[in-house]
């Protein structure tokens, strides 16, 4: 007769992959890192935010089966840090409060209700859904204890995260609590040079303001020596005046006290 072996939870075993691949097409994978990368950047500086995309959610101790890999998600309430996939019950029972799915041509029907009934069931706050083919974005929010759909998503703000959504041009632009855009890797790359370029040009700008300030500085010294130079020379010819002057006078004096007029050079009467 077989003896039946059960399983304590320290013997299930929960994988950090579920191998299937983060996206399906360029597209797909461009707007999951876009939207990881901007909210982990937005967050960067609270150290209770954590953001991961495609990493397995564990709702359940005990039951590995109970779990999803969203492309994005935002955890209010817990470290940054590596985790090989967010199980759930590690995390003082927290679960993601705002989930996103980027769709690809292969996601099907039925593949999306089951994401949505496990975010519904397990707490997720905000959960929205980017179909960036047909630049569509679906919407819900937790209330009344069950995740409802956002009547008007365009230009719909985020409550827990405050970014806005914006579908008025070709594809979808989100953008910041402080106004900025989300950007590609591109775009920031971009924005990385062009802020190098400047910072070049201010450098080189500066350095050219610096010679020009050395030379205006010697400039003046120069103009400033030349101009005590000319007063030491006009001081000292007047003072050489003052002195011909004073012998002048001595001479002058002693000729009168000889009787003799140094005006006309004649004798006196």
């Amino acid at each position: 007769m077989a003896t039946k072996v059960e399983q304590t939870p320290d013997d299930i075993l929960y994988p950090d992959s579920d191998g299937q691949p983060m996206a399906e097409n360029t597209l797909q994978f461009r707007w999951i890192v876009t939207l990881q990368g901007n909210l982990d950047a937005m967050y960067r500086d609270d150290a209770n935010v954590f953001v991961a995309g495609d990493l397995l959610w564990y709702a359940q101790e005990g039951d590995p089966g109970e779990r999803m890999a969203p492309d994005a998600l935002v955890v209010f309430g817990r470290p940054k840090g590596y985790r090989g996939s967010y199980m759930q019950w590690k995390e003082a029972g927290i679960a993601p409060q705002v989930v996103f799915e980027v769709l690809s041509p292969g996601n099907r029907r039925e593949e999306m209700d089951r994401k949505f009934a496990f975010y519904d069931r397990h707490g997720v706050e905000e959960y929205y859904i980017y179909d960036p083919d047909f630049v569509r974005l679906e919407g819900w929010r937790r209330s009344e204890g069950r995740l409802r759909p956002v009547s008007q998503i365009n230009g719909y703000v985020s409550p827990r995260l405050g970014i806005r959504f914006d579908l008025s041009g070709e594809e979808l632009v989100v953008f910041r609590p402080d106004g900025s855009k989300f950007l590609t890797f591109l775009e920031l790359n971009d924005e990385f040079e062009r802020a190098a370029r400047e910072r070049q040009s201010a450098l080189q700008e500066a350095a050219a303001a610096s010679e020009q300030a050395i030379r205006y500085r010697r400039e003046t010294e120069e103009a400033r020596r030349q101009v005590a130079e000319a007063h030491e020379r006009e001081a000292s010819s007047q003072a050489k005046s003052e002195a011909a002057t004073q012998r002048a006078e001595q001479l002058a004096a002693r000729l009168r006290a000889l009787g003799i007029d140094p005006d006309t050079e004649a004798p006196a009467s």
